[in-house]
């Protein structure tokens, strides 16, 4: 079971206005979905952009090639 949060969100009155004169009861539920796949998209983008910084910084090893050689000579 998970648990839930609020989370408050300001919108216009106008927008507001508009939600309350289409009355309909998926609003919730669209308003979660949309948070929730920004959420998700905007971590993924974090841990890729923190991904390519730790790659970038990384010093250079062997190359591929060497490594198998030297994984092969030793048996």
């Amino acid at each position: 079971m998970s648990t839930t949060s609020v989370y408050s969100v300001r919108i216009d009155a106008r927008v507001r206005k508009i939600i309350e004169e289409i009355n309909d009861p998926s609003w919730q539920e669209e308003v979660r979905t949309l948070i929730e796949r920004s959420a998700r998209k905007k971590r993924k983008a974090q841990i890729l952009a923190r991904a390519r910084e730790a790659h970038r910084t990384q010093e250079e090893g062997l190359p591929a090639a060497e490594s198998i050689r030297a994984d092969r000579d030793a048996r």
